[in-house]
């Protein structure tokens, strides 16, 4: 198997070494390089971009400058899918938004990790796990999701949150480790996140 087929199978893959792999990810990066360089007022030509350097989107999709992923082909949006400043995707595994995400600034998905025994991460080894997020999801300022991790429909993760475990649907979650603390309800449409 080639270092590619091994980090697609989610196997560990030498990561840092494989000439394959540095290719695709310097050439991704490169065009987030000119995306992030675009003029602010630029909407169809930075649309056109993000189109050009993410694997599959909707029609309806906003990311504000700085965006950094490594492969941009592993990443698929939905529908109405909005990033504010600051988005980093390390998409070496599958990383698939739903339609209605709203990510505010700072935050990441990492689907990246590194073996815990300092001989096989010194020797460029790593694996990747995909991310899942569902429809209607809502990340607040800087969170960090985590490989392998799966975040079901109509969820809030609240600011600062890493999250390491799955996230069931209809769900307010946040904390460090990221715990869902309540449900969603109908009540919930009278009123804001601090009342």
């Amino acid at each position: 198997m080639t270092e590619k087929e091994k980090m697609e199978h989610q196997m560990l893959y030498d990561a840092n070494y494989d000439k394959e792999l540095e290719a695709e990810r310097l050439e991704c990066k490169s065009l987030c390089q000119v995306y992030n360089h675009l003029p602010i007022k630029d909407l169809e030509g930075r649309k056109n971009m993000i189109k050009k350097i993410l694997g599959k989107t909707g029609d309806s999709i906003h990311i504000e400058p700085d965006f950094w992923c490594d492969y941009g082909s592993r990443i698929e949006v939905g529908e109405n899918f909005y990033s504010n400043h600051g988005l980093v995707i390390l998409d070496a595994g599958k990383v698939t938004f739903g339609n209605n995400v709203f990510i505010a600034p700072g935050c990441g998905f990492h689907t990246s990790g590194h073996p815990i025994d300092f001989e096989r991460r010194n020797q460029g080894l790593e694996y990747a796990y995909p991310i899942s997020v569902g429809n209607n999801v809502w990340f607040g300022a800087g969170v960090q999701v985590m490989p392998g991790v799966s975040i079901g429909d109509n969820v809030v993760i609240g600011g600062g949150s890493i999250v390491v475990k799955d996230i069931p649907s209809n769900s307010v979650a946040v904390g460090n480790p990221c715990k869902v603390i309540r449900k969603i309800t109908a009540a919930d449409k009278h009123r804001n996140w601090d009342r």
